[in-house]
Protein backbone atom coordinates (compact mmCIF):
# COMPACT_ATOMS: atom_id res chain seq x y z
CA UNK A 1 0.00 0.00 0.00
CA UNK A 2 1.48 3.32 -1.11
CA UNK A 3 1.80 6.29 1.20
CA UNK A 4 0.52 9.74 0.30
CA UNK A 5 4.00 10.57 -1.01
CA UNK A 6 4.00 7.56 -3.32
CA UNK A 7 0.52 8.33 -4.63
CA UNK A 8 1.51 11.96 -5.25
CA UNK A 9 4.57 10.84 -7.23
CA UNK A 10 2.41 8.47 -9.30
CA UNK A 11 -0.06 11.26 -10.09
CA UNK A 12 2.74 13.53 -11.31
CA UNK A 13 4.32 10.67 -13.28
CA UNK A 14 1.06 9.87 -15.12
CA UNK A 15 -0.28 13.44 -15.22
CA UNK A 16 -3.75 12.34 -14.13
CA UNK A 17 -5.68 11.45 -10.98
CA UNK A 18 -7.75 8.98 -12.97
CA UNK A 19 -4.78 7.18 -14.56
CA UNK A 20 -2.97 7.01 -11.23
CA UNK A 21 -6.06 5.59 -9.53
CA UNK A 22 -6.56 3.02 -12.27
CA UNK A 23 -2.95 1.82 -12.02
CA UNK A 24 -2.95 1.75 -8.22
CA UNK A 25 -6.41 0.24 -7.84
CA UNK A 26 -7.97 3.32 -6.24
CA UNK A 27 -10.90 5.47 -7.33
CA UNK A 28 -10.22 8.90 -8.80
CA UNK A 29 -11.88 10.54 -5.81
CA UNK A 30 -9.72 8.54 -3.36
CA UNK A 31 -6.56 9.72 -5.12
CA UNK A 32 -7.80 13.29 -5.15
CA UNK A 33 -8.60 13.17 -1.41
CA UNK A 34 -5.13 11.76 -0.70
CA UNK A 35 -3.47 14.65 -2.52
CA UNK A 36 -5.66 17.15 -0.68
CA UNK A 37 -4.64 15.53 2.61
CA UNK A 38 -0.97 15.91 1.68
CA UNK A 39 -1.52 19.55 0.70
CA UNK A 40 -3.23 20.15 4.05
CA UNK A 41 -0.31 18.51 5.87
CA UNK A 42 2.21 20.75 4.09
CA UNK A 43 0.00 23.84 4.18
CA UNK A 44 0.38 24.62 0.48
CA UNK A 45 -1.28 23.90 -2.86
CA UNK A 46 0.83 21.37 -4.73
CA UNK A 47 -1.20 20.75 -7.88
CA UNK A 48 -3.07 23.16 -10.12
CA UNK A 49 -6.19 21.32 -11.27
CA UNK A 50 -7.33 22.49 -14.72
CA UNK A 51 -9.91 21.26 -17.23
CA UNK A 52 -7.21 20.19 -19.66
CA UNK A 53 -5.12 18.40 -17.03
CA UNK A 54 -2.99 18.99 -13.96
CA UNK A 55 0.36 20.63 -13.33
CA UNK A 56 2.55 21.42 -10.39
CA UNK A 57 2.15 24.82 -8.79
CA UNK A 58 5.28 26.88 -8.23
CA UNK A 59 5.33 25.66 -4.61
CA UNK A 60 4.68 22.14 -5.83
CA UNK A 61 7.73 22.29 -8.09
CA UNK A 62 9.88 23.23 -5.14
CA UNK A 63 8.44 20.53 -2.89
CA UNK A 64 8.38 17.74 -5.51
CA UNK A 65 12.08 16.70 -5.20
CA UNK A 66 11.70 16.42 -1.43
CA UNK A 67 8.49 14.40 -1.74
CA UNK A 68 10.28 12.10 -4.20
CA UNK A 69 13.12 11.69 -1.72
CA UNK A 70 10.68 10.74 1.05
CA UNK A 71 8.98 8.19 -1.22
CA UNK A 72 12.31 6.69 -2.30
CA UNK A 73 13.37 6.48 1.35
CA UNK A 74 10.11 4.66 2.15
CA UNK A 75 10.82 2.15 -0.61
CA UNK A 76 14.38 1.63 0.64
CA UNK A 77 13.08 1.15 4.18
CA UNK A 78 10.53 -1.43 3.03
CA UNK A 79 13.17 -3.30 1.04
CA UNK A 80 15.52 -3.32 4.03
CA UNK A 81 12.72 -4.59 6.21
CA UNK A 82 12.22 -7.52 3.83
CA UNK A 83 15.94 -8.21 3.85
CA UNK A 84 16.00 -8.22 7.64
CA UNK A 85 13.01 -10.55 7.71
CA UNK A 86 14.84 -12.99 5.46
CA UNK A 87 12.23 -12.88 2.71
CA UNK A 88 14.35 -11.25 0.00
CA UNK A 89 16.57 -13.62 -1.98
CA UNK A 90 16.26 -16.21 0.81
CA UNK A 91 16.21 -19.97 0.32
CA UNK A 92 13.76 -22.32 2.06
CA UNK A 93 15.08 -25.91 2.28
CA UNK A 94 12.43 -28.62 2.62
CA UNK A 95 12.66 -32.38 3.09
CA UNK A 96 9.82 -34.14 1.33
CA UNK A 97 8.57 -37.33 -0.31
CA UNK A 98 6.76 -38.05 -3.58
CA UNK A 99 3.09 -37.46 -2.81
CA UNK A 100 3.85 -34.14 -1.12
CA UNK A 101 6.39 -32.84 -3.65
CA UNK A 102 4.22 -33.74 -6.65
CA UNK A 103 0.71 -33.06 -5.39
CA UNK A 104 0.85 -30.46 -2.63
CA UNK A 105 4.03 -28.38 -2.59
CA UNK A 106 3.80 -26.95 -6.15
CA UNK A 107 0.47 -25.29 -5.36
CA UNK A 108 1.63 -24.05 -1.96
CA UNK A 109 4.90 -22.64 -3.31
CA UNK A 110 3.06 -20.87 -6.12
CA UNK A 111 0.65 -19.21 -3.68
CA UNK A 112 3.45 -18.24 -1.28
CA UNK A 113 5.53 -16.69 -4.06
CA UNK A 114 2.64 -14.42 -4.99
CA UNK A 115 3.28 -12.63 -1.71
CA UNK A 116 7.04 -13.21 -1.53
CA UNK A 117 8.29 -13.51 -5.15
CA UNK A 118 11.99 -13.29 -4.23
CA UNK A 119 11.92 -16.43 -2.04
CA UNK A 120 13.67 -19.53 -3.45
CA UNK A 121 13.02 -23.20 -2.64
CA UNK A 122 15.22 -26.30 -2.46
CA UNK A 123 13.37 -29.64 -2.18
CA UNK A 124 15.30 -32.65 -0.93
CA UNK A 125 13.61 -36.02 -1.50
CA UNK A 126 13.95 -38.52 1.32
CA UNK A 127 12.41 -41.15 3.58
CA UNK A 128 10.43 -40.83 6.80
CA UNK A 129 13.45 -41.65 8.95
CA UNK A 130 16.11 -39.76 6.97
CA UNK A 131 14.24 -36.45 6.85
CA UNK A 132 14.24 -35.89 10.67
CA UNK A 133 17.99 -36.53 10.63
CA UNK A 134 18.44 -33.83 7.99
CA UNK A 135 16.37 -31.46 10.11
CA UNK A 136 18.47 -32.07 13.22
CA UNK A 137 21.71 -31.74 11.22
CA UNK A 138 20.56 -28.43 9.73
CA UNK A 139 20.68 -29.74 6.14
CA UNK A 140 17.06 -28.66 5.69
CA UNK A 141 14.89 -26.13 7.53
CA UNK A 142 11.90 -28.43 8.04
CA UNK A 143 10.48 -31.57 6.48
CA UNK A 144 7.43 -33.74 5.88
CA UNK A 145 7.30 -37.08 7.68
CA UNK A 146 5.07 -39.95 8.65
CA UNK A 147 4.26 -38.90 12.22
CA UNK A 148 4.07 -42.55 13.34
CA UNK A 149 7.64 -43.15 12.18
CA UNK A 150 9.36 -40.37 14.13
CA UNK A 151 9.77 -39.34 17.76
CA UNK A 152 11.61 -36.82 19.92
CA UNK A 153 11.30 -33.99 17.42
CA UNK A 154 9.07 -30.94 17.31
CA UNK A 155 6.35 -30.96 14.70
CA UNK A 156 2.72 -30.88 13.78
CA UNK A 157 0.36 -33.48 12.30
CA UNK A 158 -1.17 -32.07 9.10
CA UNK A 159 -3.50 -34.71 7.64
CA UNK A 160 -4.12 -38.42 7.15
CA UNK A 161 -3.18 -40.07 3.84
CA UNK A 162 -5.27 -43.19 3.14
CA UNK A 163 -3.84 -46.22 1.37
CA UNK A 164 -5.85 -48.12 -1.26
CA UNK A 165 -5.46 -51.32 -3.25
CA UNK A 166 -4.10 -50.86 -6.79
CA UNK A 167 -4.87 -53.60 -9.30
CA UNK A 168 -4.45 -54.08 -13.05
CA UNK A 169 -7.55 -53.82 -15.19
CA UNK A 170 -9.54 -57.05 -15.24
CA UNK A 171 -8.00 -58.43 -12.04
CA UNK A 172 -10.24 -60.90 -10.19
CA UNK A 173 -10.23 -58.82 -7.00
CA UNK A 174 -11.62 -55.86 -8.93
CA UNK A 175 -15.05 -57.47 -8.55
CA UNK A 176 -14.89 -56.60 -4.84
CA UNK A 177 -16.09 -53.21 -3.63
CA UNK A 178 -13.63 -53.49 -0.72
CA UNK A 179 -10.53 -55.67 -0.41
CA UNK A 180 -9.01 -57.09 2.77
CA UNK A 181 -5.30 -57.28 3.58
CA UNK A 182 -5.62 -61.06 3.65
CA UNK A 183 -6.81 -61.07 0.03
CA UNK A 184 -3.94 -58.77 -0.94
CA UNK A 185 -1.37 -60.93 0.86
CA UNK A 186 -2.23 -63.88 -1.37
CA UNK A 187 -1.37 -62.06 -4.63
CA UNK A 188 2.02 -61.23 -6.22
CA UNK A 189 2.80 -57.99 -4.39
CA UNK A 190 4.80 -54.90 -5.37
CA UNK A 191 5.91 -53.17 -2.17
CA UNK A 192 6.49 -49.43 -2.00
CA UNK A 193 9.96 -48.96 -0.46
CA UNK A 194 9.41 -46.35 2.25
CA UNK A 195 12.69 -46.98 4.05
CA UNK A 196 12.91 -48.31 7.59
CA UNK A 197 9.21 -47.74 8.33
CA UNK A 198 6.69 -49.22 5.92
CA UNK A 199 2.99 -48.46 6.40
CA UNK A 200 1.83 -51.46 4.29
CA UNK A 201 4.15 -53.89 6.09
CA UNK A 202 3.06 -52.56 9.47
CA UNK A 203 -0.57 -53.06 8.44
CA UNK A 204 0.12 -56.65 7.35
CA UNK A 205 1.98 -57.38 10.60
CA UNK A 206 -0.95 -56.10 12.65
CA UNK A 207 -3.10 -58.73 10.96
CA UNK A 208 -0.40 -61.45 11.34
CA UNK A 209 -0.06 -61.64 7.56
CA UNK A 210 2.99 -62.00 5.33
CA UNK A 211 2.51 -60.64 1.81
CA UNK A 212 3.94 -62.37 -1.26
CA UNK A 213 6.46 -59.65 -2.13
CA UNK A 214 7.91 -60.13 -5.63
CA UNK A 215 9.15 -56.56 -6.12
CA UNK A 216 10.27 -53.75 -3.84
CA UNK A 217 10.31 -50.38 -5.62
CA UNK A 218 11.15 -46.87 -4.38
CA UNK A 219 9.35 -44.82 -7.04
CA UNK A 220 5.55 -44.66 -6.76
CA UNK A 221 4.98 -44.14 -10.47
CA UNK A 222 7.21 -47.05 -11.47
CA UNK A 223 4.94 -49.23 -9.35
CA UNK A 224 1.87 -47.94 -11.20
CA UNK A 225 3.50 -48.83 -14.54
CA UNK A 226 4.33 -52.32 -13.25
CA UNK A 227 0.78 -52.87 -12.00
CA UNK A 228 -0.59 -51.81 -15.40
CA UNK A 229 1.63 -54.48 -16.99
CA UNK A 230 0.16 -57.11 -14.68
CA UNK A 231 3.37 -57.76 -12.74
CA UNK A 232 1.50 -57.67 -9.45
CA UNK A 233 -0.76 -55.63 -7.21
CA UNK A 234 0.15 -52.98 -4.68
CA UNK A 235 -1.02 -50.68 -1.92
CA UNK A 236 -0.56 -46.98 -2.67
CA UNK A 237 -1.45 -43.66 -1.13
CA UNK A 238 -4.63 -42.22 -2.59
CA UNK A 239 -3.03 -38.80 -3.00
CA UNK A 240 -0.32 -40.27 -5.28
CA UNK A 241 -2.96 -41.76 -7.57
CA UNK A 242 -4.69 -38.48 -8.33
CA UNK A 243 -4.67 -38.15 -12.13
CA UNK A 244 -2.92 -41.51 -12.69
CA UNK A 245 -5.89 -43.91 -12.45
CA UNK A 246 -5.99 -44.91 -16.15
CA UNK A 247 -5.35 -48.61 -16.69
CA UNK A 248 -5.82 -49.38 -13.00
CA UNK A 249 -8.49 -50.63 -10.64
CA UNK A 250 -8.56 -48.72 -7.33
CA UNK A 251 -10.37 -50.21 -4.34
CA UNK A 252 -10.58 -49.25 -0.63
CA UNK A 253 -8.97 -51.58 1.88
CA UNK A 254 -11.09 -53.05 4.66
CA UNK A 255 -8.54 -52.33 7.41
CA UNK A 256 -7.96 -48.73 6.19
CA UNK A 257 -4.15 -48.46 6.49
CA UNK A 258 -2.99 -44.85 6.49
CA UNK A 259 -0.15 -42.54 7.44
CA UNK A 260 -0.30 -39.33 9.45
CA UNK A 261 1.61 -36.77 7.42
CA UNK A 262 3.32 -34.21 9.63
CA UNK A 263 5.75 -31.33 9.44
CA UNK A 264 8.87 -31.40 11.68
CA UNK A 265 11.58 -28.88 12.53
CA UNK A 266 14.50 -28.56 14.93
CA UNK A 267 14.09 -25.24 16.75
CA UNK A 268 11.19 -23.06 15.67
CA UNK A 269 12.66 -19.89 17.18
CA UNK A 270 15.98 -20.17 15.32
CA UNK A 271 14.53 -21.07 11.94
CA UNK A 272 14.85 -18.28 9.35
CA UNK A 273 11.86 -15.97 9.14
CA UNK A 274 11.21 -17.03 5.54
CA UNK A 275 11.20 -20.74 6.44
CA UNK A 276 9.10 -20.17 9.55
CA UNK A 277 6.58 -18.14 7.60
CA UNK A 278 6.27 -20.80 4.89
CA UNK A 279 5.92 -23.52 7.54
CA UNK A 280 3.09 -21.50 9.08
CA UNK A 281 1.57 -21.14 5.60
CA UNK A 282 1.71 -24.94 5.10
CA UNK A 283 0.15 -25.66 8.49
CA UNK A 284 -2.63 -23.17 7.85
CA UNK A 285 -3.46 -24.63 4.43
CA UNK A 286 -2.97 -28.37 5.06
CA UNK A 287 -4.09 -29.09 8.61
CA UNK A 288 -7.15 -31.28 8.21
CA UNK A 289 -7.50 -30.36 4.53
CA UNK A 290 -6.96 -33.77 2.96
CA UNK A 291 -9.43 -35.81 4.97
CA UNK A 292 -12.44 -35.49 7.21
CA UNK A 293 -12.31 -36.48 10.85
CA UNK A 294 -8.74 -35.41 11.61
CA UNK A 295 -8.69 -34.28 15.21
CA UNK A 296 -5.06 -34.89 16.11
CA UNK A 297 -3.45 -31.47 15.71
CA UNK A 298 -1.04 -31.44 18.62
CA UNK A 299 2.73 -31.61 18.33
CA UNK A 300 4.27 -34.85 17.06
Amino acid sequence: MLSRYGIFCKVIELGSFTKAGRQLGYSQSAVSQTIKSLEKELGILLIDRKKDGIQLTSDGKQFFPYIQSVYQAEQSLHQKKLEMQGLLDSTIRIGTFTSVSRNLLPRLMKEFKKEYPAVNFVLQQGEYTSIPGWVKAGTIDFGFVNADAVSKIDGRVLYKDEMVAVLPKGHALARCKEISLRQLSEEPFILLDEGEYSVPMYAFEQENLKPNIEYKVYDDYSILAMVRQGLGISIMYRLVLDGFEDGLEIRPILECPERKVGLVWNKWETMSVASRRFAEFIIEHLSGEQTDGLTEKDNI
